[in-house]
């Protein structure tokens, strides 16, 4: 017998006064709830109540035992109100991990917004470009680029994480503006090295139609700040995410380069351990999230 269960339906008996109205808030029958008192009354040996036609009485060891299950019940509800508050409402510790660079510029401006609007939770920023093993590393939800492998992780799709080619104005005056794709075999490739397949550009048209452009250049880096920063310098032309160069556009220090031609978007999802259960605060930070991550999303990424 669940003890826990029986103490439950103990207090009950003595606060409505009788075993059939018990029977009736648990939705069992009276014999039931008679002999869970019962059983518990034997595995004490001791009577806990008096039973006559008017109901039911404690007797001087029930009363002792009705005030410490009174409290052991109402603490046992308790903790299970605390569990379904942190199922449902935006509360407690959100550990989240994402990429180095997406995590510095989206991440943190997003993360930090949110917070603001959800005092109750505190968050934990992990920024990394290697695998994470979301269970073992104990990642509440992670932010993930690309392509998602099946597997018994929960997702949710956040939006897409559009590429584009830029490079410094002064380089292109020095070096001639490339016109069509193929042009940019003949211009040193400044090369983002942690994409597959990174010597190799893929494009789309204006007309729609894929180009590959093998490409080659005087710099390759797993760091995209870097990448970006020999653009700015003149050193060639860059392929990078958008939220990347959005800064540098903006203040002139490069241009895009091939505007009518497109590359490859990425999507962008938010990852989970487990498709069931999700807590409240993972709900609440991925639909943020998903609120955030619409058309044009990298303008509109609250100042920090």
């Amino acid at each position: 017998m669940d003890r826990l269960q029986a103490m439950h339906v103990f207090v009950r008996v003595v606060e409505s006064g009788s075993f059939s109205r018990a029977a009736r808030e648990f939705a069992t029958t009276q014999p039931t709830v008679t002999k869970m008192v019962a059983a518990t009354e034997e595995r004490l040996k001791v009577r806990l109540l008096n039973r006559n036609t008017r109901g039911v009485s404690l007797t001087e060891s029930g009363a002792l035992y009705y005030e410490k299950c009174k409290i052991i019940v109402r603490e046992a509800d308790e903790a299970d109100n605390i569990a379904r508050a942190g199922q449902t409402q935006a509360q407690g510790l959100l550990r989240v991990s994402t990429s180095v660079a997406f995590g510095r510029r989206v991440v943190v401006p997003l993360a930090l917004d949110f917070m603001q609007q959800h005092p109750l939770v505190q968050m934990d920023l992990s920024f990394e470009d290697r695998y994470t093993d979301l269970v073992a590393q104990g990642v509440d939800v992670a932010i993930r680029m690309g392509k998602l492998s099946d597997s018994s992780l929960g997702a949710r799709f956040l939006g897409v994480n559009p590429w584009l080619l830029t490079a410094s104005a002064k380089y292109l005056h020095e070096h001639g503006i490339p016109r069509v794709a193929a042009d940019l075999g003949n211009h040193p490739a400044l090369v983002y090295s942690s994409v597959l397949g990174d010597d190799v550009w893929r494009l789309a048209t204006p007309k729609g139609a894929m180009v590959t452009v093998p490409v080659t250049g005087r710099l390759r880096s797993n760091n995209l700040s870097a990448v970006l920063a020999a653009a700015r310098n003149g050193l060639g032309i860059a392929a990078m995410p958008r939220y990347v160069a959005s800064d540098s556009l903006a203040s002139g220090q490069v241009v895009e380069v091939l505007k009518n031609h497109t590359l490859p978007e990425q999507e962008i999802h938010a990852v989970f351990p487990s498709p069931k259960l999700v807590s409240g605060k993972v709900l609440a930070f991925i639909a943020y999230l998903q609120g955030r991550l619409g058309v044009r999303w990298w303008e509109t990424l609250p100042k920090v």
